[in-house]
């Protein structure tokens, strides 16, 4: 089979496609044929092994997994004694290690059946930006109906997931973008839109209930005077080590233990199957819909996670897969 193969850390040329040994499932395992993957920053957190911490659980010297990629969509090819909630020709979705090929290894907690009304594509651009927001949102920030609840980085991956899934939950939402995605982001929800190439959000005079930052980019200064009395700022992305340390980490622990506004630096999502499950009823009835700015085949790998790089696509970048076999 084909896959995109990383073995030494670097800009995104060291992806490479390559032919490699099929796997075959274990008794716990499920087999999955993808037709789509979708690419994250955590793709190119993970190549270039940046933030140098990265080499402590990826590998140090080169990387643990080869295989790239953590979102796919796909159909179940052949699966393990023990399992029992999938079988051979279902369509499923999910968050998986080493996406990035014509074939996937998965458990079952792993996957959820595909929504009927989504693409592949559409499928693969959900597990880890939806887990993102859905746990940031929830476990971290503590949503609540009729709270004011901003996203900065609205347009992004997460950021489009946080938007809809916020609505859903009952708030009363801004989303924070450049110019040209205002209408987008309108689009997927948000009562109001701040457009930051001309606003500080910060220093609007607006006071948030829950702040959630998919980007990371503003100090504990500007997140404290922007939340409410009583409010919470959920970050859950950075621009620097060093800014996250000092401002998210430091001074916004201090925030938090000196007065009743919260900071908190959102932990690393977790798969969840019960979380995907949730989503994936909310994708059914279109309460939430993927957004996918760019696809590229399989063998473009590289200038995705090169175009992603930029920090300016508008939702999702999708990988194609297209096997020999496939239909």
């Amino acid at each position: 089979m084909k896959a995109i193969v990383c073995t030494r850390y670097g800009p995104p040329d060291v992806l490479q496609l390559k032919e490699v040994e099929k796997p075959a499932p274990r008794d716990n395992e499920i087999l999955v044929r993808v037709h789509a993957a979708a690419a994250n920053p955590a793709d190119w957190h993970l190549m270039r092994a940046k933030p140098f911490i990265v080499r402590f659980g990826n590998g140090f010297l080169k990387p643990k997994n080869p295989i790239p990629g953590l979102d796919m969509a796909g159909r179940v090819e052949a699966v393990g004694s023990s399992v029992t909630q999938f079988q051979p020709g279902d369509a499923v979705f999910g968050c998986v290690t080493g996406a990035f090929a014509e074939y996937v290894l998965a458990r079952e907690c792993d996957l959820a059946l595909k929504p009927a009304n989504l693409s592949f594509e559409q499928a693969a651009a959900v597990p880890v930006v939806a887990f993102t927001a859905l746990q940031g949102l929830r476990e971290t920030g503590e949503i609540q109906s009729g709270q004011r609840v901003l996203v900065n980085g609205a347009s992004g991956g997460v950021g489009t997931f946080a938007v809809q899934l916020a609505t859903h939950f009952g708030a009363e939402v801004t989303g924070v973008c450049s110019t040209r995605n205002l209408d987008l982001v309108r689009a997927i929800g948000a009562d109001h839109v701040v457009d930051y190439t001309r606003e500080d959000f910060t220093r609007t005079g607006q006071r948030y209930d829950l702040i959630f930052d998919a980007v990371g980019n503003r100090s504990a200064a500007a997140y404290k005077r922007a939340l409410a009395p009583n409010g919470r700022c959920v970050v859950a992305g950075f621009t620097t080590l060093s800014h996250l340390l000092v401002q998210v980490v430091f001074l916004g622990t201090w925030v938090s233990r000196t007065s009743s506004q919260k900071i908190l630096l959102m932990g690393e999502s977790k798969p969840d199957q019960d979380d995907l499950r949730f989503v994936k009823e909310l994708l059914d009835t279109g309460k939430v819909v993927p957004v996918i700015d760019r696809r590229y085949p399989l063998s473009e790998t590289a200038d995705a996670i090169r175009y992603l790089e930029t920090g300016h696509a508008r939702g999702k970048v999708i990988i194609t897969v297209e096997s020999a076999d496939q239909p």
